[in-house]
């Protein structure tokens, strides 16, 4: 198999269509690298150019006017994360040099006025957004383009389920009031050398159950450790977007499927060297359970994992990355 198939999901939006096809190609690529591209996504160009425009022009902002709608507290995955302020290598327990990027992140918008949105429990899941002023585009185009992914992520759960053998609805009551995060990614042209092991997004593993990303080039890219521990670079992907399981999911499927630890890697050059990237980091409810699925378990087997919920393993996870001086937790 490739390291990195591309795999047409076009049959996922037609009610008449076989799913079946598609959902064997997925689970053949979870069980060996977790990666893989996607076509027929359904998302309009015209969207995502709208949003690449709209972000280019934020980070373009100076410092100051960036900074007024700062993440608040390192557990909201919210507004505006500074250059050097992320070290996603915390992720997996492993110590580095900040992250070369910037962010800017939004979660889930538009929210009934309920308990279940609003009440204790749901923090930081719902935890309120941070919209910037400037570009006056930006909000409208996170919002669009936030619906235009959703949907593909709403699709390709169906595949998953399928693929896994279980009905196709399964996860349907435990993603239709899904926490995710949609996160732009800047990584500004290098001006300066980087330090000792220092790239622009350290390796990790993603804690969502999925994520679902789009890049406007490979300068400096996305690389995949292979299970051997090669690392491959991630292909150009023309009108397509790359998909990963996260972590969840390898939970979820008992091992079966891989979560693949993965990094963005500087560019040979510091010239024209600019990226963005835009990824829908696809988190499950937030009370979701997430227990060994029964056509993951051999018989006479037991569960590698102890049942838990998606907010009880995440949000500790994602708040060790936060600050360049923080400890490791």
């Amino acid at each position: 198999m490739d390291a990195f198939p591309i795999i047409d999901v076009s049959p996922l939006f037609d009610p008449t269509a076989d799913i079946g096809p598609v959902a064997q190609a997925i689970n053949d690529v979870a069980e060996t690298i977790g990666f893989f591209g996607v076509r027929g996504h359904g998302v309009p160009k015209a969207h995502v150019q709208a949003l690449y425009d709209a972000a280019y022009g934020f980070f373009d902002l100076p410092l100051a006017e960036k900074q007024r709608v700062a993440r608040p507290k390192p557990e909201q995955n919210r507004g505006y994360i500074g250059y050097g302020d992320e070290t996603l290598a915390r992720l997996a327990g492993n110590e580095s040099p900040p992250d070369r990027k910037e962010l800017f992140a939004i979660g889930p918008f538009d929210l009934p006025d309920e308990p279940y949105f609003t009440g204790p429990a749901a923090y930081p899941s719902f935890a309120p957004n941070r919209w910037p002023d400037r570009p006056a585009s930006l909000t409208n185009a996170l919002k669009t383009y936030w619906r235009d992914v959703e949907h593909l992520a709403f699709a390709l759960s169906r595949a998953y389920a399928r693929g896994l053998g279980l009905p196709d609805n399964f996860f349907a009551d435990k993603i239709n009031h899904h926490t995710s995060q949609l996160r732009i990614m800047h990584y500004p042209a290098l001006e300066t050398p980087p330090l000792p092991g220092q790239l622009r997004a350290g390796a990790h593993t993603d804690l969502s159950m999925m994520t679902l990303l789009y890049a406007d080039n490979t300068k400096g890219g996305l690389q995949v450790r292979r299970r051997s521990g090669e690392w491959v670079d991630a292909p150009p992907l023309q009108d397509a977007f790359a998909v990963n399981l996260g972590d969840l999911m390898m939970r979820w499927t008992n091992d079966r499927w891989v979560s693949t630890p993965h990094r963005v890697v500087n560019p040979p050059e510091a010239v024209n060297s600019r990226r963005l990237s835009v990824g829908m980091f696809f988190l499950p409810n937030y009370d979701a359970e997430v227990a060994c699925l029964p056509s993951c378990l051999a018989p006479g087997a037991s569960p590698k994992y102890e049942p838990t919920t998606v907010t009880g393993y995440r949000t500790e996870r994602f708040a060790r990355t936060a600050g360049a001086k923080s400890a490791v937790a």
